[in-house]
């Protein structure tokens, strides 16, 4: 066990992994797991939490990572393209972990609901400017365009991770006055008319890609680490939110709520076959006052 440990290294091997390792392989060590199985678990579930404490410029430090504000907010916020479950599931573990390397006593309060994190709220037009910046001053074309090109996807178009993913250069159809159409790939099959500010970026990207993938190209193992990988490589800028396509696709879907735009164009543009997934970002639709409420509502045929 204490070899498999010692040896162990995520899949992904984000740019923080060789500042954290040592103290990541040494707390589960410390830990003893009785398994393999709850080994994996654990250096996985520390290794996520470790690099998002690295992000926010803590030091490689096993106590500091696995506090109970640090591990509630990781569950937040630092996870937010796994499910529920999952998040529930590092969190157990994360508090296992503390509980067995350094006794029930580290301060620290009761856990708060999962329900409670703010991960898919969307972005406010200040939040979306500030990424659109941040995206286009990293230092390599790469970074650049494949930012760029996610929050494109993801503001322009309504697409999570797993929809960019598969995308290929020919799912883009650029039509005669402009407008990027693009036949998305999965479960959810349909077309997405690109929002206009975005259609050019999304257009560059499929002349870029011709007969390969759209987002990241030369990447040819495709699973949600082609794109967190990028993310965890960009230079970060506390004035900026964090990038997190759950938030990009809960902004698309707000903006298009607000307007409003039909249900069944809205539904059908989103990927969705009912209004259970609109009912979580309810709070985020703009009201609007009595009297135009009255006037809207006499008016109705």
């Amino acid at each position: 066990m204490e070899r498999r440990i010692a040896q162990y290294r995520p899949s992904n091997r984000p740019p923080a992994w060789e500042r954290v390792a040592d103290e990541v392989r040494l707390t589960v060590a410390r830990a003893a797991p009785a398994t393999t199985h709850r080994a994996r678990d654990l250096l996985t579930a520390l290794t996520r939490i470790a690099v998002y404490a690295d992000q926010q410029g803590h030091p490689a430090d096993a106590r500091r990572w696995l506090a109970p504000a640090m591990v509630e907010r990781f569950a937040a916020a630092g996870c937010p393209e796994v499910s529920e479950a999952t998040r529930a599931n590092y969190r157990a573990c994360l508090t296992a972990l503390r509980t067995a390397v350094f006794g029930p006593d580290l301060p620290g309060g009761r856990p708060v609901p999962l329900a409670a994190s703010d991960a898919s709220a969307p972005y406010g037009r200040n939040d979306t400017a500030g990424l659109w910046a941040w995206a286009g001053g990293q230092p390599t074309a790469e970074l650049r365009n494949g930012l760029r090109l996610l929050l494109a996807l993801g503001l322009g178009c309504g697409l999570d991770t797993t929809e960019i993913i598969p995308l290929r250069g020919p799912d883009v159809r650029v039509m005669g006055d402009g407008a990027s159409v693009l036949a998305v790939r999965g479960s959810r099959t349909r077309l997405v008319i690109c929002s206009r500010p975005y259609e050019r970026t999304v257009a560059e990207a499929a002349t870029r890609a011709d007969t390969g993938y759209l987002f990241r190209p030369g990447c040819f193992a495709r699973s949600s680490n082609t794109v967190t990988d990028l993310v965890y490589r960009a230079g970060r800028d506390p004035r900026v939110p964090r990038l997190v396509m759950g938030r990009c696709r809960a902004t698309w879907l707000v903006e298009r709520m607000n307007i409003p735009i039909p249900l069944p164009v809205l539904l059908a543009a989103a990927g969705l076959d009912s209004l259970h997934a609109l009912s979580r970002l309810l709070p985020h639709v703009k009201g609007i006052g009595a009297e135009q409420a009255r006037t809207v509502l006499r008016e109705m045929p």
